[in-house]
């Protein structure tokens, strides 16, 4: 049966979200630092990841990946849970009519982290399974670099058709991992390319902006200050801007969700308007 749902507008999404974020920009600045924020700052202090080896190929650059990720998992993932936690939170800040407190956000979006992070580890073992059958494929043929262009022409799409788990188990409190994921993939049917341009521009964006930013400020702190406050304040930076993007993309989903899901215009945003 074809869906009769009209193509995702990109920038009607846009609109809405950003109107969202400046509606609550207290509220969100102060969920995006205790949830992005720090996170991501103790990280990048405490565990930096290591410099890539000049010349290195890319068995050596995956094996020096591997190593990194196997000392740091006991860390990483109890902070990539609560990030999760504030991903959900903030979704329920942005788009419950009730105007939840903050503290009943957080504790909606703890309520809703265990069948969020159980739809995630299924795409992530799925996806990871099929990149290791092509990976073996490429490997066998002689042409390893087919492996990246399956995560980017294969993968990429895959993600974007789940995309919308984190609302559908938020805002539409669905609780079965699997029937979420299979809610999210009908939402987005018909949409996926528009999706992933849509939100590959903001990626990409945030990309450029982060690398201006993190450049110059580099080369005027290297004048400045001594090696280690260098390394502090980057870090800082690059972490604010990663959180700023975080907050963006989880604004974009819920404007996206309600588009999609056939919600009225004015149902982001105006939780506490």
């Amino acid at each position: 049966m074809t869906s009769t749902r009209p193509p995702f507008d990109s920038n009607r999404a846009w609109t809405q979200a950003t109107a969202a974020l400046r509606a609550n920009r207290e509220v969100v600045f102060a969920l995006a630092g205790v949830f992005f924020l720090l996170p991501s700052l103790a990280m990048a202090l405490l565990y930096p990841q290591p410099e890539p080896v000049p010349g290195a190929d890319q068995a050596a650059m995956m094996a020096q990946a591997e190593t990194y990720y196997r000392q740091t998992w006991f860390i990483a993932l109890p902070l990539a849970a609560l990030q999760a936690a504030g991903t959900l939170g903030l979704l329920t800040l942005l788009t419950d009519r009730a105007r939840p407190t903050v503290g009943e956000a957080i504790r909606a979006g703890l309520g809703a982290l265990l069948p969020y992070l159980a739809s995630q580890i299924i795409v992530g073992m799925g996806l990871a399974m099929l990149f290791l059958i092509f990976a073996g494929i490429a490997a066998g043929a002689g042409l390893p670099w087919m492996a990246a262009v399956f995560a980017v022409a294969i993968g990429a799409p895959v993600v974007m058709r789940f995309a919308l788990t984190a609302p559908v188990v938020v805002i539409e409190r669905w609780r079965n991992p699997l029937a979420a994921l299979r809610r999210a993939w009908q939402l987005s049917a018909g949409n996926t390319w528009r999706l992933l341009i849509f939100f590959a521009l903001i990626l990409l964006a945030f990309v450029i902006v982060m690398s201006v930013i993190t450049g110059l400020s580099g080369i005027v702190l290297a004048l400045l200050l001594p090696p280690a406050a260098v390394v502090i304040i980057k870090a800082l930076i690059s972490s604010a801007i990663g959180a700023a993007l975080v907050v963006v993309l989880i604004a974009c989903l819920a404007a996206t969700h309600a588009q999609l899901a056939g919600e009225r215009p004015d149902s982001i945003g105006s939780t506490f308007e």
